[in-house]
């Protein structure tokens, strides 16, 4: 077992997955961000079915880590509720998790 996550989050632009990604990095929060553009969601959002283009960003932390990553999501993101979803990771390459611990601490 380990305490490696996937964090998954949308951003709406370029600019704010930028922003996001480099101060999760810059801080130790993330070891690694993939920015993924073109994403197309579409969801519920007060009472309403909306349609967005989105990026949406996968972040490799670790759980300890959670709060922080958190709080400065909600400090830099621009939505009023971002998705903020984590995902444990079970097992993976060993020398790729003991990397992500080492650029998180």
């Amino acid at each position: 077992m380990t305490d490696a996550i996937l964090l998954l989050c949308t951003c709406p632009d370029q600019a704010s997955a930028d922003l996001i990604s480099e101060q999760l990095l810059e801080r130790r929060l993330a070891a690694c961000i993939n920015q993924l553009p073109g994403v197309r969601s579409l969801y519920r959002w007060q009472g309403k079915v909306e349609r967005a283009s989105e990026i949406q960003l996968i972040i490799k932390s670790r759980m300890p880590l959670f709060a922080a990553i958190e709080q400065a999501i909600l400090a830099l993101h621009p939505y009023d509720t971002p998705e903020l979803i984590t995902l444990p990771v079970t097992g993976g390459h060993g020398p790729y998790l003991d990397w992500l611990t080492q650029e998180t601490s």
